[in-house]
């Protein structure tokens, strides 16, 4: 959401922003499918989750496309009813930016409808959840977000995704907290370079105290697992690039597509 940041100087993040996110989608949907009309779907009061779908729906129409979109209310079950009319309106798509709750659910269901649409979202979707939802059914499931751990073209990644996995590994409890597996999600990563951002900060100000760390932290600029990391003049990072993944539905796990960055994408 753009606004977290924005009059609060104490406030700084790494990762993308929404409008980028729901234009990335957006171009993604055109591109990859073919596709002229989507289906949004958003539940009603989550912020995250309608900005996202109103970004989205944004830049699909500004490229051309159809948008039908509609909301669901909160601890909703039944998703039954929305794919029948994102079937019978001919979507192409459907991106649904939603918690990984009413995500497991929407999968599950649309699996047994056998639709032929791919189900599209944004980074909360990167989750074991989603992985386990899709896995052994025939449904297509792309999510957009900020990193794969398959990568191999950054040797600083690679160092992370190994050291991970081996502190993960070496603890039960840590794999448990993690899903069950030892799969390196986008936000482990995001976390880590959030937190070497900080350090970085807190060497260039040579102090501990907030409002020092605060007035280096505009000028740090570090080459993180996710990227180079450098900032704006509000506290958000400048990010130009997002990793589009798939799940395998046979292995249970996310395989990478595309990246997609700003000067690949319209609307």
């Amino acid at each position: 959401n753009p606004q977290v940041t924005a009059g609060n100087d104490y406030y700084f993040r790494i990762c993308f922003l929404d409008p980028f996110q729901g234009t990335v989608m957006a171009n993604f949907a055109k591109d990859e499918f073919n596709a002229s009309t989507a289906y949004v779907l958003t539940q009603l009061g989550d912020d995250y989750s309608t900005g996202l779908g109103n970004y989205f729906a944004k830049a699909f129409e500004a490229l051309g496309g159809t948008v039908i979109a509609e909301t669901f209310n909160e601890g909703n079950s039944d998703f039954s009813a929305y794919l029948t009319t994102a079937t019978n309106s001919g979507a192409d798509v459907v991106f649904c930016p939603s918690s990984t709750v009413s995500a497991a659910l929407l999968i599950n269901q649309a699996a047994a409808a056998n639709v032929s649409y791919p189900l599209l979202a944004g980074d909360t979707w990167e989750s074991s959840v989603i992985l386990d939802a899709a896995k052994g059914k025939n449904v297509t499931v792309c999510v957009s977000t900020f990193f794969d751990e398959k990568d191999e073209s950054s040797p600083k990644a690679a160092e992370f995704v190994s050291g991970f996995k081996a502190w993960l590994n070496a603890n039960p409890a840590k794999l448990t907290d993690n899903g069950g597996n030892d799969i390196v999600a986008a936000v482990s990563a995001l976390g880590y370079d959030a937190y070497m951002v900080a350090v970085e900060a807190i060497k260039s100000a040579g102090s501990t105290v907030g409002a020092d760390i605060a007035l280096a932290l505009p000028d740090v600029s570090i080459e993180g697992v996710t990227g180079a990391i450098s900032f704006d003049e509000i506290g958000d990072a400048k990010k130009d690039m997002a990793y589009i993944k798939k799940v395998n539905n046979e292995s249970g796990e996310f395989e990478f597509v595309k990246t997609q960055s700003i000067a690949d994408v319209q609307g």
